[in-house]
This record gives C-alpha cells, structure tokens and sequence, in this order.
C-alpha cells in the first residue's frame, strides 16, 4: 500500500505542471533552461518509480517539441533537460538520445569553462557573466546529467570528470564551522562573496550527490572524504530544521521566511541518501517531517506555495529573504522528488509510519 495521500499530491503537482501557464516565467515549460530542466527531471523520476506511462510520454513529447533547441546554447544552466535522457534512451533505444547525450558530455568535459581550481564555472543562458564563480547550483544542472551519462554507457573518463567536479564543489562551498554549503565562490577573489547559507543551495547538492554517487559506483572510487563531507553537510542541516519540518530560505537565519522547494530538496536528498548508504535511517524522520510541512504548502490545484523566485548569488543575507515567492516548475519539480522518494520507500517495504 502506498503512504496514504501521497499519490493525490503527486497527481495534484503533475495536473499544475502541465496545465497552462503562459507568460508565467516560472511555469512556462517551452525553453530549454534549468527551469523546465528541473521539471523534467522530477517528472520522469516520478513516471518511471510509479510506473505512471502517461507522465514519461508527456517528458518523451516536451523533448520532441523544443528538440530544435537542444544544444543551440551549452551553458551549465542549459544541461539540465539533458538529464533525462540516459533514461528516455533506456525507455526508446532511440540513438538520437544517446548522440544529443554524447555532445553535450564532450562539450562539458573540452570546452565547458572552468575556474582556476578546475571547477565548471557556473554560466547562464540569459545575457549576464560571472567569470571564475562556482556555484552549488552546478552540481544539479550539470553534473547530475553526466553521472547519469557515465553510468548508462560505462564511460569512466565521464565518470572521473563528475566525481571531480562533485569534489570540488563540495570542498570550495562547505562551509568549516557548521558543515552547510555557502551559495558561490569567487575563485579570483577568493572567497564566499556574501558568505551566504542559502537553503535551495544546499538542496541542490543535498539532492543531486547521493544519486551521483550511486551513478558512479562501479566505475571510479569513491573517495571516504565525500561521504566525511556529505554527513557534515546533513548533520548541519538537521540542525538547522525548523520543528514542522521546514527550513528558512537562509538556513542559520530564522527571521526569514520559510521556503518550500529548498526544504523539499534538503529532505529528498536525506532519503536519497540513506538509500545511497551514505545517511544512517535516523535521517528518515528529518523527511518525514519536511513532508508533513510541505503538504499544507500545496494547494487543492496542485500549486507548491512559498517558493522563491530565481536567485543569483546575492549582495547580503537580507537581499536573499527579498525574494519573491511565486509558483516554479523547479518547487513544483523538488516537491514531487520528496513525495516521489517517500512513496518509493513505502513500496519497499516501510514501517507504516509515514501517513498523510
């Protein structure tokens, strides 16, 4: 039996993903971007864990409606739809798949622009640069895609590529003293900028290391200090969760507002993790709360309330908390990865507890 309730809120973030949402900069879904790449990207984990063949059909068809755009701007934020395609490729044995996927790993692995540590440097499809600045942004967008890539074709320079890009960031971006993730890193200056612990930050490495990680195994070591890092990194932020779940949009900064799609990241990653075996199962409970605070933030048409808007690396902690909150393809995409992997886990066989 699945966690009662689940699949009605998974329902409810699909209906709201695909329904129509024109002129809306956060739910338009028609260019190829991290924020549909986002969207995507939960969509098919969710078609493919709920075994729902109508949901990998709507990301099969998106990828043939905007296929013309594919590759026409390589930049990190622009990979991200490439992400589903090692699956659409097992799902169809289309080889264009499997060619697109090819490019764009050859592409980040030559040509992509790097910092002077050899960090990708984090570069965006609008018309704005940020020379020799590492992001934690990175490691979703982009990096997430090639561990996919190495681990569907065995391709182990791909491989040693996103376990070195992983270990990077996590070693510019870790913040000593609490174990969180700042935002970015000046490579030239040398140093956080606002030295802010943004919380969607650290959910986009929270999310994407686990599944990294279980891409690459078999292909190049792991070494013991990402694991040492990425339990820092979970045990800063357990200390940092609010009592119903949720975290504020800067971590150590409870002041801020509370916003749903970093916390819906952070305890998504706990579950991917602990099934990873890199977390122990106490940090279940951690999820299971976030879940339990994330419910009440989806509305009856499926909306993910409490969201921030696109955010840079910002000036101070107040400019982030400035932020406006709105309805994205990317909250609605990071909620329905937590709903996704807590119904997966019922599926294997959980306790009972997790009831909505």
């Amino acid at each position: 039996m699945l966690i009662t309730g689940t699949e009605v809120y998974l329902d409810r973030l699909y209906a709201y993903m695909t329904s129509s949402h024109k002129g809306s900069w956060g739910m338009g879904f028609d260019h190829w971007d991290w924020v549909p790449g986002v969207g995507l990207i939960a969509m098919m984990d969710y078609g493919v864990a709920m075994k729902r063949k109508d949901v990998i059909s709507y990301v099969k068809d998106w990828v043939e409606r905007n296929k013309r755009l594919a590759g026409t701007m390589k930049v990190i934020n622009s990979t991200a739809p490439f992400a589903v395609f090692p699956e659409l490729y097992r799902q169809t044995g289309n080889e264009w798949y499997m060619e697109q996927s090819r490019q764009i790993a050859q592409w980040m692995q030559e040509d992509a622009p790097r910092t002077r540590e050899g960090a990708f440097e984090h570069t965006v499809t609008e018309k704005v640069g940020f020379p020799e600045q590492v992001w934690a942004d990175t490691l979703f967008m982009a990096v997430l895609f090639l561990a996919r890539y190495a681990g569907l074709t065995g391709d182990r320079k791909a491989a040693e590529e996103a376990l070195q890009q992983t270990m990077l960031h996590l070693r510019l971006l870790q913040d000593r003293e609490t174990g969180l993730l700042f935002h970015g890193w000046d490579c030239r200056s040398g140093h956080h900028m606002s030295a802010v612990r943004w919380a969607r930050a650290n959910a986009w490495i929270a999310v994407a290391v686990p599944e990294i990680v279980m891409e690459l195994r078999g292909l190049t070591a792991i070494p013991e200090q990402l694991t040492e890092r990425y339990i820092r990194l979970a045990e800063g932020l357990r200390g940092y969760q609010s009592e119903d779940g949720l975290w504020h949009t800067v971590l150590d900064r409870p002041d801020f507002y509370k916003e749903a799609s970093g916390s819906a990241g952070i305890a998504g990653g706990f579950i991917k993790a602990v099934r990873a075996d890199m977390l122990d199962s106490s940090y279940l409970a951690a999820a299971w709360q976030t879940v339990q605070g994330l419910v009440p933030l989806i509305s009856a048409e499926g909306e993910v309330t409490s969201v921030s808007g696109g955010t840079p690396v910002m000036p101070s902690a107040e400019a982030y908390n400035g932020i406006a909150l709105f309805p994205t393809l990317y909250g609605q995409g990071l909620a329905m990865m937590l709903l996704t992997e807590a119904a997966k886990l019922d599926k294997e066989g959980g306790d009972g507890s997790w009831k909505l």
